[in-house]
């Protein structure tokens, strides 16, 4: 092939990389378009090569490229690698050139994975406004399509001028009816210019401000965009003008929507975007109008909507009658109809459910199908009979109902996948020690993870408190343990000696070794990662896993994050419990809600006062709660005893402060939020929390928790800093319940599912419009279809697109461990 050919053939190619580099575009360089470069190229190589028939279908693949989509150019740029490549295998001199493929590099991958695809691409983007983009969390085209909407407003509800009101958002439809322009004196360059609209009930202006050297420029064309006479529609808020003393729209949007003159552009381009009758509201930011958003979604659809593909399978969609993915993307944007904005939502939100269920029932397969249950035998339980006997008050309904739905996992050939969870002072506890005592009868050990020291040595002293009558020993590892003990706990382990371990993630470390591990209960397994939830199980054969939650969580979030699990809830309380009465404190009533504490501890009863944390640092916390420790201590309480905890004491501080407080040695403990679950003090009467209003709702329930376990009348005062209405209307809602479960929904509600577990807890699903409150039936729904499909198919061979987005999430979820 003469060097000349070859040099011409590596630049078209070149030139073709680049293009799909940039992603179909017909690519502008200073001088042309990356079509009409092709077509000149091309042309150039009829003096070189002597068959032109391929030149010319290389020339006309590329006339009619400007005006393709995307798929025709994708067509056009494969065809036009292939004639390429046929050119350069003609005019090979010898078998000693070099394979045309390396002559010159064929890109022949294009990326259709939208998620890939970078949004600076999208026409109207570019380099600079992609920067804007990435941190509203717009990164990719996929991205962008996905930008859901906040709000919708429907065009048809608009009002009578005469009917506005001040701070009101409203729109309206009206005629031009004058023009103003005024330049203020003091800003030269600055000018207002104002649109007058009226309708049959009054008139109203929107203000448009034009600065810099163009100004005069926009003035012209304001003027031609917003003719006298056109018929317009605006939004915005309503306030009052003082300068004319009347009404005008703020950060008003104002759109034609009469036919425009012929000599101005069609606005028909981006099918009257801001006009529609039900208009999209997202969520901006500074450099980003609501005009600019949807005309960019408009953009990404006509170039990339046809790489848009269905992920659900089409009998799904043909049961439940939900909209194709395409339609319901281009719909959830550009709504025709108020029904058909939400049959996009609901199919949009019931597929984020279900790939998320269908991700969690998928899991559980993997679980059943790589490990088997234990198995357990019915057994005469003597030593849970034993347990219940010596029990200072008779099981509720719920405890007998759940421990038996426990049971029988345990009694099946398949591993359990249970969680446990119940309300504040429902009797977790005691149904954990029944079910560790079943597996013991049945020959195995038992162990029990908490995230904390202070709750491990809770479960460890109410354990050994009932076990030590039944001859049970029961040990407690946590990484502050000393190693003589620790030597000792491994050795007892190993050989079977100690039937039951209380331990923190220092159980999960290789020198621990079970004689014969069974069952593990995992306490708050919220706040443990994947892998330290998953370690224990590696210490035994079939070891069974039951996971536990102080904090009642609603159902819509249980399935969310647990989804893969079954549910247990105690939801019923010990008879003779007497509800804890709460009371908000204001700051004049601080002497009373003194008074309060000092006739509690007069009667023998203990107290806590309570300090949030602080800027998520517990060390700013520990110093909020020992200045206020040493206040008290001078002065109001000064003939009290008072002790003080937080997360910076050492673990030996700590368990001297508890051991204080339990043998009533300290009337009132000054703490953080480091007793927050667990402990159990049942001489304690008061609750008292400051800066209340900075807790969540269930975790005010979880303090609130700590006192009244003792069956006396039991207090909780709330005493917040600020004093807003809403915080107020918030706290209110703990002075009228003690049901954690009304608690926990009502909290999900105001706070979101981040913010309610908490912005360091993990396994919280990607949701970008699903409502966890409010879209409560779809997810059921979408539960429901998920494990019937896995059911049937449970390795996905009839579901490959479903069966590549489970294994991305399987990944991400090993990744997160």
């Amino acid at each position: 092939m003469s060097k000349v050919i070859n040099e011409k053939l590596k630049t078209i190619q070149d030139a073709i990389n680049y293009e799909i580099d940039q992603h179909y575009v017909n690519a502008k360089g200073k001088k042309t378009t990356f079509s009409n470069f092709i077509i000149q190229n091309t042309k150039s190589l009829s003096y070189e090569i002597n068959d032109k028939n391929q030149l010319k279908q290389l020339i006309n693949l590329f006339y009619g490229y400007p005006s393709q989509d995307i798929n025709a150019r994708i067509d056009t740029i494969h065809r036009a690698q292939q004639i390429l490549k046929d050119i350069s295998d003609k005019n090979k001199k010898s078998a000693f050139d070099k394979p045309n493929e390396e002559v010159f590099k064929i890109k022949n991958i294009f990326e259709k994975d939208l998620r890939k695809v970078d949004v600076k691409y999208v026409k109207g983007v570019g380099p600079r406004i992609s920067q804007i983009l990435n941190k509203m969390g717009i990164f990719s085209v996929y991205n962008l399509i996905c930008y859901y909407p906040r709000a919708y407003i429907d065009y048809q509800n608009q009002k009578p001028i005469r009917e506005l009101k001040i701070n009101e958002e409203v729109t309206v439809v009206g005629t031009i009816k004058g023009i103003r322009t005024y330049s203020l004196p003091k800003r030269k360059g600055l000018t207002i210019f104002t649109i007058i609209i009226q309708d049959n009930t009054g008139k109203i202006s929107v203000t448009k401000f034009i600065g810099g050297k163009f100004g005069r420029v926009i003035q012209e064309q304001y003027k031609k965009q917003y003719p006298v006479g056109a018929k317009v529609l605006c939004s915005g808020t309503v306030s009052y003008d003082k300068f004319s003393r009347s009404f005008s729209l703020q950060n008003a949007a104002i759109e034609i929507i009469d036919q425009v003159s012929s000599d101005e552009e069609p606005q028909a381009e981006h099918g009257l975007l801001n006009v529609a009758r039900i208009v999209p509201v997202y969520p901006l930011t500074e450099g980003i109008s609501l005009e600019f958003i949807r005309k960019i979604i408009s953009n990404a659809f006509k170039v990339y909507g046809d790489l848009v593909h269905e992920t659900l399978p089409k009998i799904l969609l043909k049961e439940e009658k939900l909209l194709d993915l395409k339609t319901s993307l281009f719909q959830i944007h550009f709504p025709d109809s108020q029904e058909l904005c939400d049959l996009s939502r609901t199919r949009i939100v019931f597929e984020e459910f279900f790939l998320m269920q269908l991700q969690l029932a998928y899991r559980r397969h993997m679980i059943e199908k790589n490990r088997s249950g234990l198995c357990l035998k019915e057994t005469n339980e003597i030593l849970v009979k034993k347990l219940i006997e010596s029990l200072p008050f008779e099981l509720t309904s719920a405890q007998k109902r759940v421990y038996e739905e426990i049971k029988r996992d345990l009694m099946n050939d398949k591993p359990m996948h249970r969680l446990l969870q119940g309300d504040v002072g429902s009797g977790k506890t005691i149904v954990a020690l029944m079910t560790l005592l079943f597996a013991i009868e049945n020959g195995f050990q038992a162990a029990i993870m908490a995230p904390t020291e202070i709750l491990v040595q809770q479960h460890a002293r109410k354990f050994q408190e009932y076990l030590n009558p039944l001859n049970i020993q029961v040990a407690m590892l946590t990484g502050s343990t000393p190693n003589k003990i620790k030597k000792e706990i491994y050795g007892g382990l190993a050989n079977g000696q100690i039937k039951i371990v209380v331990g923190t993630h220092a159980l999960i470390q290789d020198e621990v070794q079970f004689s014969n591990l069974g069952l593990v209960i995992i306490d708050e397994q919220h706040r443990f990662g994947v892998k330290q939830r998953d370690a224990l199980l590696n210490k035994g054969k079939n070891v069974e896993r039951l996971f536990m939650t102080a904090t009642p969580i609603p159902r819509t979030l249980a399935l969310a994050i647990h989804g893969d699990l079954e549910l247990s809830e105690i939801d019923e309380l010990p008879k003779g419990r007497i509800p804890i009465k709460t009371s908000i404190v204001q700051s004049w009533q601080r002497p009373k809600a003194y008074d309060l504490i000092r006739g509690e501890v007069a009667k023998g009863r203990q107290v806590y006062i309570v300090f949030p944390l602080i800027e998520e640092s517990e060390a700013l916390s520990a110093k909020a709660a020992t200045i206020e420790y040493e206040e008290l201590s001078k002065s109001v309480f000064k003939d009290l005893k008072l002790g003080l905890m937080h997360g910076e004491l050492a673990s030996h501080e700590k368990e001297e402060v508890m051991r204080a407080f339990v043998s009533g040695e300290i009337n009132i403990l000054v703490t953080t939020t480091v007793i927050e679950v667990g402990v159990d003090v049942q001489n304690a009467t008061v609750m008292m929390i400051e800066n209340a209003e900075r807790f969540g709702l269930s975790q005010l329930h979880q303090l609130r928790g700590r006192v009244g376990r003792g069956g006396e009348q039991a207090y909780c005062l709330l005493a917040p800093q600020n004093y807003s209405e809403d915080a107020l209307k918030r706290l209110e809602i703990m002075t009228k319940t003690n049901n954690g479960f009304i608690i926990s929904q009502e909290d999900l509600k105001i706070r979101g599912p981040g913010e309610f577990l908490g912005t360091r807890q993990s396994g919280l699903p990607d949701l970008l419009l699903a409502d966890l409150v409010n879209d409560a039936p779809v997810l059921e729904l979408a539960r429901k279809k998920a494990i019937q499909i896995i059911k049937g198919d449970p390795e996905l061979v009839n579901y490959p697109e479903l069966r590549k987005l489970v294994a991305e999430k399987q990944e991400t979820y090993i990744q997160a461990g």
